[in-house]
């Protein structure tokens, strides 16, 4: 998941020259699923339901990525508003090469089993039931909710929710709308536009 989120959110038609990302390493941090690290036996049952996800891959998933290539990808970046892409360039043997990135481009690639139909909202009623359903002990009307109100299991994915899938690079307790409806997704088994959100906090 390292490849697609080592910025702040950019609205589209404002991209500009990254050169000044600044890069965290505990940003995008993968997912283990190890259940016999010893540090993991509180956290099976969890872990065994995390395993069934829809996003297992984007939690999971390792790639090799220099932060020199994902410089130059964001410093050479435009958003084609029309065309709804990203349009960069990489070097390939020495030579730029054109890349474009879409929304079904990054659906595939991380096998998000969503399409562009898929909701990335539910209503404010159904989130609140699930992180009541969820066990939340904190204050329902506050704008964001914070992931030490939860029980233990359902913290930690919403730990690994918030460090593969935000553009964050610290704050980790806040989960903001679109992580709790996020999370309200899986929890709930409902279908969700992740692919949707990944492209948007590109």
């Amino acid at each position: 998941m390292s490849v697609i989120s080592f910025v702040d959110v950019i609205p589209h038609e404002k991209l500009v020259l990254t050169s000044n990302v600044l890069f965290d390493p505990l940003h995008n941090t993968c997912c283990v699923y190890d259940k016999e690290l010893s540090k993991m036996d509180g956290f099976k049952d969890i872990l065994e339901f995390m395993e069934r996800l829809p996003i297992q891959k984007a939690l999971a998933d390792q790639r090799l990525v220099f932060r020199s290539h994902i410089k130059y990808f964001w410093e050479k970046a435009t958003y084609d508003k029309a065309n709804k892409t990203i349009n960069s360039l990489v070097k390939v043997n020495g030579k730029d090469e054109p890349i474009i990135i879409t929304e079904q481009l990054v659906r595939e690639v991380i096998n998000f089993l969503d399409d562009e139909n898929s909701p990335t909202k539910f209503p404010e009623r159904m989130v609140k039931g699930c992180m009541l359903r969820m066990g939340y002990n904190g204050d329902l009307y506050k704008a964001n909710y914070l992931k030490a109100n939860f029980p233990r299991l359902y913290k930690f994915l919403i730990h690994f929710v918030l460090l593969a899938l935000s553009h964050r690079k610290g704050g980790y307790d806040v989960m903001r709308d679109y992580q709790m409806n996020m999370v309200t997704a899986l929890v709930l088994n409902n279908k969700y536009n992740f692919t949707k959100i990944v492209f948007i906090i590109w």
